[in-house]
């Protein structure tokens, strides 16, 4: 791959732990990990943890007058997140960091599929043809996004999920563990489909549906 070589992950929960596996792949090494809450425990103990904006600044005054452009990141924050995860990369991109994208080295990218940065493309996923994924996304571990679907920023495709074909999902989605949504359907802004519906029509924005068929649960969430 072509980037630094070095990285920092911000979140230091489970999904730190898949990031920097598949990225180790592409032989990009982690240099330090932080997170927002102060009784969090270093998930690796040969890489420093730090917290919050505070840690930040004190990591970014220990590298002295080394260039920040030298060192990519990822956002490793999961589940329903996806505001966090868009706002997080928006403001270390200010801060001059490079974001990456990761695809693991098992995961089928078409060739004209498009991987919005800071993206993360996980094990056994499927990115199919003339697929477009925005800046932020999760495709978790054998999740499928068939061909020309849309995903907007922030989206999560949790484990085992399937998107036929054309199907829309608006930003700060969740698609939840082993959902399947049928071809051609809009999920709107920041709604939640829970494991294992099956989506046959479109779902307003903030909506959370469960079920087969799916059914409406919760007219709207708060859009945090």
């Amino acid at each position: 791959m072509s980037g630094p070589n070095r990285m920092i992950l911000w979140g230091a929960s489970g999904h730190a732990r898949v990031l920097r596996e598949c990225m180790g792949h592409a032989g990009v090494g982690l240099v330090a990990i932080f997170d927002n809450d102060p009784g969090v425990r270093p998930p690796f103990p040969d890489v420093p943890l730090y917290v919050g904006p505070e840690g930040f600044a004190r990591w970014k005054s220990e590298r002295g007058a080394e260039s920040l452009s030298a060192i990519g990141f990822l956002v490793a924050i999961g589940g329903e997140r996806g505001r966090d995860r868009v706002e997080i990369q928006t403001w270390l991109a200010r801060e001059g960091l490079v974001p990456l994208t990761a695809v693991h080295p098992t995961a089928f990218v078409a060739a004209s599929a498009s991987i919005g940065e800071g993206s993360h493309v996980l094990a056994q996923s499927a990115v199919c043809v003339d697929a477009r994924l925005g800046p932020s996304c999760i495709v978790n571990t054998g999740a499928t996004i068939d061909h020309e679907c849309v995903l907007g920023a922030g989206v999560h495709v949790a484990p085992g999920a399937h998107l036929a074909g054309c199907v829309e999902v608006e930003s700060l989605c969740l698609i939840g563990t082993g959902a399947s949504i049928l071809p051609r359907v809009r999920i709107g802004t920041g709604a939640i489909v829970g494991a294992g519906a099956v989506v046959i029509q479109d779902v307003r924005p903030y909506q959370v549906v469960v079920g087969n068929p799916s059914r409406v649960v919760n007219a709207r969430r708060t859009s945090k």
